[in-house]
């Protein structure tokens, strides 16, 4: 971390983390902090579901979630960005405080629940962004209160399948109570019909990705992979945040409910991606997410399995100038590997971390 960035991180660091994230999506709304041109190598391009990615390293779910600064996010060198969850309504989300930094860890908690501005909010500043260039996914998620969440998410494919250069379908945050309850086989397979169907009705097609849980056993994990082959969906996001609790070193935070994110996540999320995949076969879009925090971090997702990888929580503890490090290590890596394409590295070590056991 550069002297600046440690700076403002511990500026960032004397406010809670609510108020901070809210001057992070300020400052980057302000045209700060202002980047190094961010790496651009062919070696690093990834080609999936239509999509040319500049690089496989993006910008997760649950930092932009109105859909604010997706340009400045693509500005400090990821090769696509997800803005989101949105849901139809907008909601204030679970009471406050309901984000603690564990710091020993690089871990963050949250229990946020989807608070948003809503559709329409977000619909108005991504029709804004049409025409520009750059990978920007959005994150769609169901009301607390709905009567009908499946038809949330179909109304969320209606309104967004025109700006999205993809769509996440989000049944694995842990902060809506049983909302996690629809990756359980029945719920999924009436979930993915009328997405699919809402798509199909839609102006346009982006690629549908579903976010699933680091928390499922096998059996949920083999009933997910045949239901996605089935609907024909697009890929798979691995994974959401935890509700399980690995040794952790910081203090009375870490008791707090909510998903937990950051460096803890990694082995976990990376041992699901690896089985993912496995039951996936390797033409399915597999995104890697949870604890990646460096270029060795991103490279061994890849190796895992994955096609692309997100990070949020590294950012927190690491600055803005993270995914222009990663992005650069990486194309050291391909240089030095002599790699034609990053691409190459994909599977190298599936068999290893799909053997490892789910602590």
């Amino acid at each position: 971390m550069s002297v600046l960035d440690r700076i403002g991180q511990k500026l960032l660091f004397t406010f809670d983390p609510e108020t901070a994230h809210g001057l992070s999506i300020a400052a980057l709304r302000c045209g700060l902090p202002v980047s190094a041109r961010a790496v651009r190598d062919t070696r690093l391009k990834v080609s999936l579901c239509g999509l040319d990615f500049p690089n496989p390293l993006g910008m997760a779910a649950g930092y932009d979630k109105n859909a604010e600064v997706p340009d400045a996010l693509l500005g400090l060198g990821f090769g696509f960005a997800e803005v989101g969850t949105i849901t139809p309504l907008p909601q204030a989300g679970n009471p406050k405080p309901r984000i603690f930094r564990l710091t020993a860890d690089e871990a963050v908690i949250n229990r946020l629940g989807f608070n948003n501005e809503g559709h329409l909010a977000a619909e108005k500043r991504l029709a804004a962004r049409k025409g520009r260039g750059g990978i920007v996914g959005v994150n769609i998620g169901a009301n607390k209160d709905s009567a009908d969440r499946i038809g949330d998410y179909e109304l969320g494919v209606a309104r967004f399948a025109a700006y999205a250069g993809y769509l996440t379908v989000n049944i694995s945050s842990p902060n809506t109570p049983g909302l996690r309850n629809m990756q359980a086989r029945e719920q999924l397979g009436e979930l993915l019909s009328r997405v699919m169907a809402a798509r199909a009705k839609a102006p346009a097609k982006p690629p549908v990705f579903l976010k699933i849980a680091p928390d499922l056993v096998e059996a949920e994990l083999e009933d997910i992979a045949a239901e996605v082959a089935e609907k024909r969906i697009d890929g798979i996001i691995v994974s959401n945040t935890t509700i399980s609790r690995p040794v952790l070193r910081s203090g009375g935070a870490a008791n707090e409910m909510g998903g937990l994110s950051g460096k803890p996540l990694f082995e976990r999320s990376t041992i699901v991606l690896a089985r993912m995949r496995k039951l996936l076969g390797p033409d399915m879009a597999i995104v890697g997410v949870g604890g990646v925090n460096s270029a060795d971090g991103a490279l061994e997702k890849i190796r895992a399995g994955a096609d692309l990888v997100q990070l949020y929580t590294g950012m927190i503890y690491a600055g803005p100038a993270l995914p222009g490090r990663i992005v650069a290590g990486m194309a050291r890596f391909a240089e030095a590997e002599k790699l034609t394409s990053i691409r190459a590295l994909r599977d190298s070590r599936l068999d290893q971390w799909a053997s490892k056991p789910l602590s």
